[in-house]
């Protein structure tokens, strides 16, 4: 891995605000519930294996699990919609758990990892550390959440997901805290590649630095669907 150049991502972004499950909402499908609906609270929030203190995973197998314990989201991931949503849209209401600011998550790299330093980052005790592993997926939940025609469809289009990460060392994270991003692969896929589709030529370069079993599920599934992978922490 290399470390981060100003031509692909900064060397670190904000946290505007950190949101969790402020109440399960009914939707129609298998589960009948979701946590979609978050809303940003005060103060650090713990981040460990699988997600924030106080957020809920109500389907685990799709939206969830240790490869999709946080989901950040950009400001200017969420610009291109706010016209439709008669203004700026906000934070928690796509879903996210971390809304930040000064990063287009769409061009991060499958693997790159980022820290929030701890109190001790100089020299002493190591902080929240993540792995971008894929990009969120709209499903027909999202689309319930937000009311919108084609909502699957156009936001897919639209080439701003946002991106989930795995937790690597566990930490607390807050409002206005620093993300640094502490390695970024040689590789190239971006999220917004692998949302739209990686020809065969990114999936060597991404196999030649990641084994599949150091990816997430959902992921080796987009790049090889005949691929069957099924940990015990399936996504």
């Amino acid at each position: 891995m290399s470390t981060p150049s100003a031509s692909s991502v900064p060397a670190s972004f904000t946290v505007r605000a950190v949101c969790v499950v402020d109440q399960l909402i009914d939707v129609p499908g298998r589960v009948g519930v979701s946590a979609i609906d978050k809303r940003p609270v005060d103060g650090p929030v713990q981040v460990r294996e699988y997600g924030l203190h106080g957020d809920v995973q109500a389907d685990r197998k799709h939206h969830g699990g240790i490869w999709k314990a946080v989901y950040l989201l950009s400001d200017c991931d969420v610009a291109q919609w706010e016209s439709e949503f008669g203004g700026p849209i906000p934070p928690g209401f796509f879903g996210e758990n971390l809304r930040v600011t000064g990063v287009d998550t769409s061009r991060l790299q499958i693997g790159t990892v980022l820290e929030v330093p701890g109190d001790g980052a100089a020299g002493g005790a190591a902080g929240l550390r993540m792995e971008i592993t894929t990009p969120r997926v709209p499903c027909q939940t999202f689309a319930h959440r937000v009311g919108k025609p084609r909502w699957v469809r156009r936001f897919t289009e639209g080439g701003r997901p946002g991106a989930y990460a795995r937790v690597l060392t566990p930490g607390p994270v807050g409002a206005g805290d620093e993300i640094r991003v502490v390695s970024v692969p040689s590789h190239g896929v971006t999220i917004a590649r692998v949302l739209s589709g990686v020809d065969d030529d990114e999936v060597g370069r991404l196999l030649s630095e990641f084994e599949l079993s150091e990816l997430a599920p959902s992921l080796v599934r987009k790049l090889d669907p005949r691929t069957d992978v099924r940990p015990v922490d399936a996504d």
